[in-house]
């Protein structure tokens, strides 16, 4: 097994144990990050009912991509934020998806929470 694999395999044991108990509803989304090597997604989830309620990743036209990576995720912590205000949303629960909390995931939580958003 490659070193590639266990650090996946980790993640993914993290994740699930973190899933267990990390549940959204309509009223309190799940609010889950994935982080890729050059990018971040961030979705609104309603669980109950399985539809993503609201998105937002560095993909975006509205984020340029000057910049690190950490002012990349709080852009989109900062876009996240509006668009749950948008669809009526103020409070989330926080899904970090195994990711340690630190760097682009800690920069994209603290914009997302100046931009209103309750977790």
């Amino acid at each position: 097994m490659g070193v590639k694999n266990k650090k996946v395999n980790r993640r993914i044991k993290i994740k699930m144990r973190i899933r267990k108990s990390v549940n959204g509803t309509s009223d309190r989304p799940r609010m889950t990050v994935f982080r890729s090597n050059k990018q971040i997604y961030v979705q609104l989830v309603d669980d109950q009912s399985g539809t993503t309620l609201a998105s937002a990743s560095s993909r975006d036209k509205s984020i340029d991509e000057k910049g690190n990576k950490i002012e990349q995720a709080e852009k989109v912590g900062k876009l996240v934020a509006e668009k749950a205000k948008s669809a009526g949303i103020e409070n989330v629960v926080f899904d970090r998806n195994g990711y340690l909390y630190h760097g682009r995931v800690k920069s994209l939580a603290e914009a997302a929470r100046k931009g209103g958003l309750k977790f």
